[in-house]
């Protein structure tokens, strides 16, 4: 059977391309040492995403999928404007120098147009809102220029609330939620249609988000933690929830939040990842899940690599009698779902 065209919830390329140098963004065509580029796209069939802008958390240096900390400090909000700007612009350039490999979509029909004329669709994306400030008029500036989804935070504290320390065993609530000004950033969103993600988020900002926002409740990479006991990953509680409220959830392919054991062990076998889809659709139904790499974000398994071996997952959910029909779902038709309901 042919490989699936997939709709990927979360990756880390932009960042990258700020510490490696590259502000046009010309090594995702031509090829660069990372899980993302035009080539591994293409032949993984990797044809839509969010491209996440990520901070640093110390001047100069990228997400680090090795990374044995388990908290974070907040970053210089200065400097969190000027990489975020930075990696808007070289989307913006990417985007606009090569649109037949890789187009800025802000809605679920420009998404379709460029998966239909073989071109990668980028829904642009926040990690961690320190760039905005509390009035939110850089909110409305990131708006213009193409953001279609935030997350209030990172795994570290800011103005908005507080987000989850990496640890297992651990449980998610780590202690107080989103701020008055976190609130007030959730209710610009959802009046400007921009989709906000869980994924960082303690238990007590999950429930304030959903206390305060009337949208479904999204994570972009999150996983099961009755499955793998990670405070990144969601309880049962907050999967019934986002049931509830006709949300989804995205797999996240790194090992520390697949593996029983929570290490970071590349080792990590494909039937790590069915055993979490098998959980999500339990609570969330097979309209709730869909896919959420974290590609050069984090350490994928061995047996995917990079988005060039995306056809191992699908042959593994094959493997586990997953039908056709069932595998498009999760492959690009849910995301493209929730996008429409949330994005427009």
């Amino acid at each position: 059977m042919e490989n699936l065209a997939i709709f990927d919830g979360h990756n880390d390329l932009l960042s990258c391309l700020l510490a490696e140098g590259d502000a046009t963004g010309s090594s995702f065509i031509t090829g660069r040492d990372g899980d993302i580029d035009l080539g591994k796209c293409r032949t993984g069939g990797f044809a839509g995403g969010f491209f996440a802008i990520w901070c640093s958390t110390a001047p100069g240096t990228g997400p680090d999928p090795k990374a044995t900390l388990r908290t974070f400090p907040p970053i210089d909000p200065v400097r969190a404007r000027t990489e975020a700007e930075a990696q808007i612009a070289t989307l913006l350039r990417l985007t606009t120098a090569h649109p037949d490999a890789i187009r800025l979509c802000q809605s679920a029909a420009e998404i379709e147009a460029a998966r239909a004329e073989g071109a990668v669709a980028a829904i642009l994306h926040i990690e961690g809102a320190e760039a905005i400030a509390a009035d939110l008029d850089a909110l409305h500036v990131y708006h213009a220029a193409g953001l279609r989804s935030l997350g209030p935070v990172w795994s570290r504290p800011n103005i908005f609330g507080h987000g989850v320390p990496f640890n297992h065993p651990a449980s998610p609530d780590t202690g107080a939620g989103l701020t008055e000004d976190g609130k007030r950033l959730v209710r610009e969103c959802d009046a400007l249609g921009i989709l906000i993600d869980l994924s960082h988020l303690n238990e007590a900002g999950f429930w304030d988000v959903a206390k305060t926002s009337d949208k479904p409740l999204i994570a972009t990479h999150s996983n099961a933690h009755a499955i793998t006991a990670s405070t990144r990953n969601l309880t049962d509680r907050q999967l019934d929830a986002m049931a509830e409220r006709g949300g989804l959830a995205g797999l996240n392919y790194g090992c520390g939040f697949l593996r029983l054991d929570g290490i970071k062990n590349p080792d990590t076998p494909p039937e790590d990842l069915i055993r979490h889809l098998d959980h999500l659709m339990k609570h969330l139904g097979e309209g709730g899940v869909a896919l959420g790499s974290d590609f050069d974000g984090t350490l994928i398994p061995n047996f995917l690599g990079t988005a060039a071996g995306l056809p191992k997952l699908i042959a593994a959910m094959r493997s586990a009698e997953y039908g056709e029909a069932l595998i498009r779902r999760l492959a690009w038709d849910n995301w493209l779902d929730v996008i429409r309901r949330t994005i427009g």
